[in-house]
């Protein structure tokens, strides 16, 4: 059996277990999961999903089912090339497929987004990072070989640093820059040979990479030059109508608000979140408040680190992880800041 099997058969259990197939990424024809059945819609607007329990920590039975079709809602979205709302473990966040055009292009209009600034691509775990299950243990007396062998197994970036280091930051709040593969979609980011690389630690999102199968797109749920959404409050105002910052952070149609159990309901972000982005997006998770709901140190958003140079770690944006993840690249893999 080849490495590469075992990944697979684990993405192709996660998605059997939520009644999807594993299309390809992006594809709107195969594993396309029909909507279930909803009541006639009372407004326009976003449909809204809340998960079950704390939507950090994988619901457990007899909450299952309210997980379940959230992921399948999101995944069905995200293959008919839609953008949607998610929860991550810094701020909620957008995401389309990072292999759909159209939809790279609906992200930055809808957020009034320059196009000179980045998408980081949000995976499911390390191992996705890699072509397969390849490990190979680090040398410090060796590293430009080592380095170079394991970008020839990177997939969607070449990893130039030990996998270790990526394990010991990723899944968290933090975004790994490196320098960008040919695999990669060209219209994203193409004005740059690098990519940031997102694994954030919440167990949703990680479940919807898996069962979707590919790279999603992410960067924060905001308008540009706004605050950061932490958020999903009540509001019923804002879907009486439908109108039509580090760099690191489409395809779209309108449908009814329900949650977990189909019902209508009326309910959006309060005014300081990202309420405005609501009537462009397909469906929208609610997790819960990210931490506390509040906390100025979350909306930082995450810790974005340049690990494009061998040898040498820069920090892009400082984030709200910056003290312990520099102490790991300096302290124990001995990376020396570039600056």
């Amino acid at each position: 059996m080849s490495p590469a099997r075992p990944c697979r058969g684990m993405r192709a259990a996660v998605a059997a277990s939520v009644g999807l197939s594993e299309g390809p990424a992006g594809s709107a024809r195969r594993g396309r999961l029909l909507r279930p059945p909803s009541p006639a819609p009372a407004a326009p607007g976003a449909r809204l999903l809340r998960l079950p329990g704390s939507g950090a920590v994988r619901a457990a039975n007899p909450e299952r089912a309210g997980w379940t079709e959230a992921l399948r809602a999101a995944v069905a979205e995200l293959r008919a090339g839609a953008v949607v709302a998610v929860p991550t473990d810094t701020l909620y966040g957008l995401a389309c497929s990072a292999s759909c055009s159209a939809a790279l292009g609906a992200v930055y209009r809808l957020k009034g987004r320059s196009e000179a600034k980045p998408l980081a691509v949000c995976l499911g775990r390390v191992a996705d990072v890699y072509r397969s299950g390849y490990h190979l243990e680090w040398d410090q007396q060796r590293p430009f070989i080592l380095g170079w062998i394991c970008a020839l197994f990177s997939r969607y970036c070449h990893v130039r640093v030990p996998e270790g280091l990526l394990k010991d930051l990723l899944p968290g709040p933090v975004t790994l820059v490196l320098e960008r593969s040919k695999e990669l979609n060209k219209d994203l980011n193409p004005f740059t040979p690098l990519v940031g690389i997102r694994i954030p630690d919440h167990a949703f999102i990680q479940d919807l990479v898996q069962v979707f199968g590919g790279p999603l797109a992410l960067t924060s749920a905001n308008l540009s030059s706004q605050a950061s959404s932490l958020n999903v409050e009540e509001d019923a105002s804002c879907f009486r109508s439908v109108r039509s910052s580090s760099p690191y952070e489409g395809c779209v149609h309108h449908d009814i608000i329900a949650d977990a159990r189909g019902s209508v309901r009326a309910s959006s972000p309060s005014p300081q979140e990202f309420q405005d982005l609501w009537p462009q997006l397909s469906l929208v998770i609610d997790g819960g408040p990210i931490g506390d709901g509040q906390s100025s140190e979350y909306r930082l958003g995450s810790t974005v680190v340049d690990l494009s140079v061998p040898g040498k770690f820069g920090i892009l944006r400082p984030g709200c992880a910056l003290e312990s993840t520099t102490a790991i690249l300096q302290q124990k893999y001995g990376l020396l800041p570039s600056h």
